[in-house]
C-alpha cells in the first residue's frame, strides 16, 4: 500500500469524531502540524544538492551547472592590478606621490637619518612689543625703605609641677598627693574622684584636677577601699621562653600561664582563679626572656608603683651562674662603680654564692642590667634566676605555676 506524502497529509481534512455507537478505540492517523516555511525550504535545498551530487558522478557536465565548492578555481576573481582602475580606488603605496624631505632621492634607513632639533631651525626672531606712540611712560618705582625688625617673641615657658604649685599658692593636685602617699595610683585616684569616693579635710572632692594644701588630710571611702581589696596580685614562677609583658617576636606572654590548673597547690589564700582577675593586669617589674624566677603581675596600682617607681628602694635578689674569671677589682666594680648608658649605677650587693654562682641584690632595674654588668668585668651569664622581691621570696612555687599574694604580705 502506497504511503501518502506529507503534503497530502497536511491537506487532508480532519476526520469527524466517532459517535457514541462507533468504536472509539480504533487507531486512526492524525495529520502532523505544518512545518515552518524556512525550515522546509532549507530541507528541500539540501536534498536537491545531495541529489545533484549523486547525479553528477554518472553523467557528463552540462551547460548551466553550478560548480561545486571544491571545483571552483581560487583565482577566478581578477587581481586588482590586472583590472582597469575605477573611480574611487585608493592608489597603492608605491603609486603615491613622494612627499617630505626625501621626495627627490631614496629614503635612508631610520638609523641613518639626520635628526633636526628645534634650536637648529631657521626662524625669524619674534619682535619685542613696543608701547604705542604717545603713551605716557610709567615712572620708576620708588626705593623701598628698610623697616625696623620687631623684637623676637619671648619663648613659651611651660611650668613644671613645682611651678604649677607656686602658681596656685602652693596647692597640689589631689590625685598627685594620693599617688605620692602610696594610697593609689593617679589613674585610680581620678576614678575615685569621679565617683565621689575621695574626701579632703572631711569634704568630698567633686571635680577632677582639684587642688589642696600639701598637708591636707585625704581619705578614701569604704567603697574605694573595697575595690582596692578586690584587686589581686599574682606571684608567678616564670620559666624560660616567656616575655614579661606583651607578646613579641613570636614569644608568648607570661600572663597566659595564669589559669585555674596552674595555681599552686600550696596557695593558702583561699581564692580561686577567675577571668575577671586578668582585667587591668600588668607586670610590676620585668624578667628577660632567657631568665626565670619570681614575676609579679598585679591589678593594684599601689603595688606597681611601690615596686617599679623611680624612687623605689625595694631589693631584688638574683642567683646568677657565670663563666670566666673575676678578680678583686672586678668584684669591687660590680658592687659599685659601673655605668650603663652614660649613667652611674646605684650601689649593689654582689658576692659569691658558690664556685660558679654569684648573688646579686639590686635596688634598680635597668634593661638587662646584670648581663651587661657581667660583660663589663669579663664574665658571661649562663643562667639567671630571681629568688626574692622585697620580703616576698619565690619559695617552693614550681616553674610555670603561681599563687596569690596574701593580704598580710608586704613587699
Amino acid at each position: 500500500m502506497a504511503r501518502p506524502d506529507d503534503d497530502d497529509l497536511d491537506a487532508a481534512p480532519t476526520p469527524p469524531a466517532p459517535g457514541p455507537g462507533e468504536n472509539s478505540g480504533r487507531l486512526r492517523r492524525v495529520a502532523a502540524p505544518p512545518r515552518p516555511a524556512a525550515a522546509a525550504g532549507a530541507g528541500e535545498r539540501g536534498e536537491r544538492e545531495r541529489q545533484a551530487r549523486r547525479d553528477a558522478g554518472d553523467r557528463p557536465p552540462r551547460d548551466g551547472d553550478r560548480p561545486f565548492r571544491n571545483d571552483r578555481p581560487r583565482d577566478d576573481r581578477p587581481f586588482r592590478a590586472e583590472r582597469p582602475s575605477r573611480d574611487g580606488d585608493r592608489p597603492f603605496r608605491d603609486d603615491r606621490a613622494p612627499r617630505g624631505a626625501y621626495a627627490d632621492r631614496d629614503r635612508p634607513a631610520y638609523g641613518d637619518r639626520e635628526r633636526s632639533f628645534r634650536d637648529d631651525r631657521d626662524r625669524p626672531s619674534r619682535p619685542v612689543p613696543q608701547p604705542p606712540a604717545g603713551a605716557a611712560s610709567r615712572p620708576p618705582a620708588a626705593p623701598v625703605e628698610p623697616q625696623e625688625r620687631l623684637p623676637a617673641a619671648p619663648a613659651l615657658h611651660l611650668p613644671h609641677d613645682s611651678d604649677a604649685a607656686d602658681a596656685h599658692d602652693g596647692r597640689v593636685r589631689v590625685s598627685k598627693l594620693l599617688s605620692e602617699r602610696g594610697i593609689c595610683s593617679r589613674r585610680e585616684a581620678d576614678s575615685y574622684i569621679e565617683q565621689g569616693w575621695v574626701t579632703v579635710d572631711g569634704k568630698v572632692v567633686e571635680e577632677l584636677g582639684a587642688r589642696c594644701a600639701p598637708e591636707a588630710v585625704i581619705e578614701l571611702s569604704k567603697d574605694a577601699r573595697a575595690v582596692q581589696q578586690s584587686r589581686v596580685t599574682f606571684l608567678l614562677h616564670k620559666p624560660v621562653g616567656y616575655v614579661s609583658g606583651q607578646a613579641e617576636k613570636g614569644y608568648k606572654p607570661a600572663s597566659i600561664l595564669l589559669d585555674g590548673p596552674t595555681q599552686w597547690e600550696g596557695d593558702k589564700s583561699g581564692l580561686r582563679f577567675a577571668m575577671s582577675q586578668l582585667k587591668g593586669l600588668a607586670p610590676a617589674g620585668r624578667l628577660d626572656i632567657d631568665s626565670t624566677g619570681l614575676l609579679v603581675l598585679t591589678q593594684d596600682g599601689r603595688v606597681a608603683r611601690h615596686l617599679i617607681g623611680d624612687e623605689t628602694k625595694v631589693e631584688k635578689e638574683y642567683l646568677v651562674r657565670v663563666s670566666g674569671r673575676l678578680d678583686e677589682e672586678g668584684m669591687a666594680l660590680l658592687n659599685h662603680g659601673l655605668e650603663l648608658d652614660g649613667k652611674p649605677l646605684r650601689p649593689a650587693k654582689v658576692s659569691w654564692q658558690n664556685e660558679d654562682q654569684l648573688r646579686f641584690v639590686l635596688r634598680e632595674g635597668r634593661y638587662r642590667q646584670i648581663r651587661r654588668m657581667c660583660e663589663l668585668v669579663g664574665l658571661r651569664v649562663e643562667a639567671l634566676k630571681r629568688v626574692r622581691i622585697g620580703r616576698i621570696p619565690l619559695g617552693a612555687i614550681p616553674p610555670g605555676e603561681w599563687r596569690f599574694l596574701l593580704p598580710w604580705e608586704k613587699f
